[in-house]
């Protein structure tokens, strides 16, 4: 009897061991990760910012938070005339880096179509990540090590969400801002190119951002939905970006092109006015499936489509979409993929990798890719420069 039981026992764990170990080999193909090794200086809010808000048409407020979580937070703040030049900074308390950047209130909005034969470098999909993003960019020589622009006149192609899920979206953002600024001053480009996240965040949906920035818009005496506002000079200038560019013939939106978007026979520009009008204003299905509620769908927006990867689509289905915008390929992020590669023939090339994290660990470790489209040759850059054509 007990060597019954013993082996009933051994039969029931066996069967445990295979089903855990399963679920875990499951897990793993399809993306799934375990966070451990916090760092406690994603706490350390000492010098972050800056946040800006207008304080009506000429003055801007600039705002920097000092303190730390046991004596804490007051803010140093200061007011400028929106005409002026000002001098800013970002603090990385990881590292305790910082880069400097001019603030200039003249926001202009970006073309919608680039020709040229100028390299291109597309990654996405940093959420928060600044030491990642940045070292990245360091390593595929877009920057120096001192963060100066290097890619002459590239576009260097940022293919949204890179906010969210962790502690480092003000450095992003800001450092965002400062390669839009050093890149024209040497004839280059940056596309910020907003993804579901940044949508997220300016309509007022924190679901997946840290904790910390509803921390960080109380110490600012205001509401989280507050900091992306078009109060916000960051919000604003967020709110100029497109969701959809086409450059050198290569389209790049971050979630991609619904077969049946051609059916309302739009251009590029008129995407881009009909997303840009509801930056704001959040998205819930109606019975009347007009082009504006195509177009900022949580399943059929450019911002949020799947369907490159998750429908069963045919070669034709992704052509119709493709030339209905004058474009050879598509390059989007949204949905995570083992490594940069192309499917449908090469028409469709998806660049969501799983990045490393500026103030966690996880198992399995990841390391960044991203896109390069170099004369008429698409190679995976790895994240210490390599790259390999694809």
């Amino acid at each position: 009897m007990k060597k019954r039981i013993l082996r009933y026992v051994k039969h029931v764990f066996i069967t445990f061991l295979i089903i855990t170990i399963s679920v875990i080999l499951f897990g793993l193909y399809h993306g799934a990760s375990m966070h451990y090794g916090d760092n406690p200086k994603m706490m350390d809010w000492d010098k972050d910012g800056p946040y800006v808000f207008y304080k009506n048409d000429s003055i801007l407020n600039v705002k920097y938070i000092n303190g730390n979580q046991n004596d804490g937070f007051f803010l140093e703040q200061k007011e400028h005339s929106t005409n002026s030049k000002i001098s800013a900074f970002c603090y990385f308390p990881l590292d305790s880096t910082r880069f400097e950047f001019s603030i200039n209130a003249d926001i202009k909005k970006p073309l919608n179509t680039y020709n040229d034969s100028n390299k291109i470098l597309a990654i996405s999909d940093i959420e928060s990540g600044y030491k990642t993003f940045r070292d990245f960019l360091i390593n595929n020589r877009v920057i120096d090590k001192n963060l100066n622009w290097i890619f002459d006149t590239g576009h260097l192609v940022l293919v949204g969400d890179f906010v969210d899920r962790g502690f480092s979206t003000t450095q992003v953002l800001w450092f965002i801002y400062k390669l839009e600024q050093d890149a024209i001053k040497k004839g280059g480009f940056v596309h910020f190119i907003l993804g579901n996240h940044e949508l997220k965040n300016m309509q007022g949906n924190y679901d997946s951002s840290s904790p910390k920035y509803f921390h960080v818009a109380s110490i600012l005496e205001k509401q989280q939905h507050q900091l992306y506002d078009s109060n916000s000079f960051i919000g604003k200038w967020m709110s100029s970006k497109n969701t959809m560019e086409l450059i050198n013939g290569t389209l790049f939106t971050h979630g991609g092109i619904h077969p049946d978007l051609v059916n309302y026979n739009l251009s590029i520009d008129e995407v881009n006015e009909i997303t840009s009008s509801k930056y704001y204003k959040p998205f819930y299905p109606k019975l009347k499936k007009t082009k504006e509620q195509f177009l900022n769908s949580t399943h059929t927006g450019v911002s949020w489509y799947r369907g490159y990867f998750k429908d069963d689509l045919t070669q034709e289905d992704v052509e119709v979409g493709l030339q209905n915008f004058n474009a050879k390929s598509v390059v989007v992020g949204h949905t995570l993929q083992s490594k940069v590669n192309r499917k449908f023939n090469g028409k469709v090339i998806g660049i969501d990798v799983k990045h490393p994290k500026d103030y966690h660990k996880n198992f399995p470790n990841s390391e960044s890719e991203g896109l390069l489209i170099e004369k008429g040759k698409y190679y995976r850059v790895l994240h210490d420069g390599q790259k390999v054509e694809i």
